[in-house]
């Protein structure tokens, strides 16, 4: 118990502290986030996992109160096929040993043993890539599109920002807390989740993920964006112009699983 009270004092106060800008809204406890990507091979792993997000993991998340959960499958990006699962919880530590309290958890047992006890002569997957994000102070909260309630036509675009340095990588995030929320509001997008990477790859890095009807709104809501004159002026200002501060994008593009919450 103790090592598990360090961790998740340790990971919270590595989270980056703002004084930025808000948009106007109650103060609310943020989430934290995991990542994880399960890279697959065409073939019976894509339905393996996917009944195994179906039919056991999402159903024990919402048994620990976690959720709503993202069930993705990687559209356009680098190594398809790719599933991702991102998964909102309270804690640093209840995502850190997600694994450990799963492995305890006899009904999950049960009904993922297809996936869970796979072999080597038939892997369920070929790795799983994970990290862990803090939610931005400005957007504490996972916020699904009103199509995921209907499971409507939707797809997704998650977007990670790497900085030079953790200095740059502090200002950007500021930058969001400054205005970059409402700009993109007025543009008319509906931002998912905004989360600082707490551990994971090519740190220093931010994520977030957006949601859309189809490619043309995608393209039209950027242009607006892009246009806009709050932007221009918030991505020439010489707090945030005066150095490269993001040195590096990856853009992928998802749709959700029809076991998705999001």
């Amino acid at each position: 118990m103790k090592r598990r009270q360090f961790l998740a004092a340790s990971l919270a106060t590595s989270a980056l502290g703002l004084a930025g800008k808000a948009p106007a809204q109650p103060a609310a406890a943020r989430e934290f986030y995991s990542i994880r990507r399960y890279n697959l091979v065409s073939g019976p792993q894509l339905a393996l996992t996917e009944n195994y997000f179906s039919g056991a993991l999402i159903p024990a998340l919402a048994r620990m109160g976690m959720g709503p959960v993202a069930a993705l499958k990687l559209d356009i990006g680098e190594q398809t096929p790719a599933y991702y699962l991102i998964v909102p919880g309270p804690s640093a530590d209840a995502l850190a040993t997600l694994d450990l309290t799963l492995a305890e958890d006899k009904a999950f047992l049960d009904a993922a043993a297809p996936f869970w006890n796979a072999t080597a002569t038939a892997p369920a997957f070929q790795r799983v890539e994970a990290s862990l994000l803090e939610a931005f102070a400005g957007w504490p909260k996972l916020t699904p599109p009103a199509a995921a309630a209907t499971k409507g036509k939707r797809m997704f675009q998650l977007r990670t920002y790497e900085s030079p340095s953790n200095g740059d990588h502090v200002r950007k995030v500021e930058m969001f807390h400054s205005g970059e929320f409402e700009i993109f509001l007025n543009a008319g997008f509906h931002p998912v989740f905004f989360g600082d990477t707490l551990i994971g790859a090519r740190l220093p890095n931010l994520t977030y993920m957006l949601s859309f009807t189809d490619t043309a709104e995608l393209e039209a809501k950027w242009l607006t964006f892009r246009n806009d004159p709050a932007w221009k002026k918030l991505s020439t200002s010489p707090r945030f112009a005066f150095d490269q501060i993001v040195t590096n994008i990856n853009n992928l593009m998802l749709s959700p699983l029809d076991c998705s919450q999001v």
